[in-house]
């Protein structure tokens, strides 16, 4: 059966355009479109899409007063299309606290490789929304509002030596935000890969920085990696971490993607395995295909630790699946659980350390 979309955007070009590209798939099929929620709403009822692609600026009604309201009374896969703005960026974050499950940027309106690309990015993050959990992503967003306090680390010694490594994709932003704002400002540095485009992961990392107890920012070229930091790969970046002396440092490379993503998990895990092995501890969420199975597998074999968030907190258990399959998950855990659980595994290992 085929995934149906309802296509929401003022623009009759961008309809027209996005209605060709998911009618180009064999699995999918544009089953309405409307100018603006208004008509969205009727057009809902009738056709009971599967997934909807919803413009962030329209008339009539804001984007996110729309998706507000939609996400209260009749929750379902939103996939947000945006303006690649500062400002189109803050919307879509906000999109996404609100319950989308996705985004995609405006396409350029060109036939060209370029859009080639376009239609495999976009129909592939509607097939992800047609399997997301919009009860996880609920559960997530209950768990944000609440504004958990940081858990304490009761061995702070480490934090020096170990590494936190995380990876996600769909649903990762709300799962980022709550294993962060459970960070206590004297937790090991982190490093982390979310697929997300360039010009957003700024905004992204800006956001956590005002809510956390510890720094949030995207990663720079040669940065040394300090304990209470997190560093964000740009969304055009691949993200590694190196040594220099005693130092980690951040790396970026603007190689090509690897798996189509840029930035890539399998990249920055690769990469831990090498410059850290056992002292780093990694970290699967929430995502669509396999892109840190591989990596994940080579971090464990190296000596770290590693856990995946479990199938029911995941708004898609695409990744984690594909580590566990890979053989490269330790621990498989609700995501509730996996800050607390991530700091006892920091704080008895480094006491074993200590021991010996």
């Amino acid at each position: 059966m085929k995934i149906k979309v309802l296509v929401v955007d003022d623009s009759a070009l961008i309809r027209s355009l996005l209605t060709e590209i998911i009618n180009s798939q064999p699995d999918m099929q544009v089953v309405g479109v409307a100018p603006d929620p208004i008509v969205a709403r009727d057009l809902i009822k009738q056709l009971n899409p599967d997934v909807l692609t919803l413009d962030v600026e329209m008339p009539k009604m804001d984007g996110l007063d729309f998706l507000e309201r939609l996400m209260r009374l009749r929750p379902m896969p939103v996939v947000m299309v945006s303006t690649l703005t500062e400002r189109g960026s803050e919307i879509t974050l906000r999109a996404l606290e609100l319950g989308a499950t996705d985004f995609v940027t405006k396409p350029k309106m060109a036939i060209s490789d370029g859009m080639r690309e376009y239609t495999e990015l976009i129909t592939d993050k509607i097939r992800a929304a047609s399997h997301a959990r919009i009860s996880s992503l609920h559960r997530i967003q209950k768990a944000n509002q609440d504004k958990p306090a940081p858990i304490a680390l009761r061995n702070p010694l480490i934090s020096s030596e170990k590494l936190i490594i995380i990876g996600a994709s769909t649903g990762g932003t709300e799962a980022i935000k709550t294993f962060l704002t459970k960070m206590p400002s004297d937790c090991p540095g982190i490093l982390i890969t979310q697929h997300m485009p360039a010009g957003f992961t700024r905004s992204f990392a800006n956001r956590l920085n005002s809510l956390c107890q510890i720094s949030v920012k995207e990663a720079i070229d040669g940065e040394r990696v300090l304990p209470g930091h997190a560093y964000i790969a740009p969304g055009d970046q691949h993200l590694l971490l190196a040594r220099s002396g005693a130092n980690y440092v951040t790396q970026l490379s603007d190689a090509a993607p690897v798996s189509r993503h840029k930035p890539s998990v399998d990249v920055l895990f690769e990469s831990a395995a090498v410059a850290a092995g056992k002292n780093a501890i990694g970290v699967i969420m929430t995502g669509m295909g396999k892109d840190g199975a591989e990596g994940m597998a080579k971090m464990k074999a190296a000596g770290a630790y590693n856990f995946a968030q479990d199938e029911a907190s995941c708004v898609v258990f695409g990744m984690p699946k594909e580590a566990i399959a890979h053989g490269g998950v330790d621990e498989t855990l609700p995501l509730e659980e996996l800050p607390r659980q991530v700091l006892n595994h920091l704080t008895e290992s480094g006491t074993r350390a200590l021991r010996v």
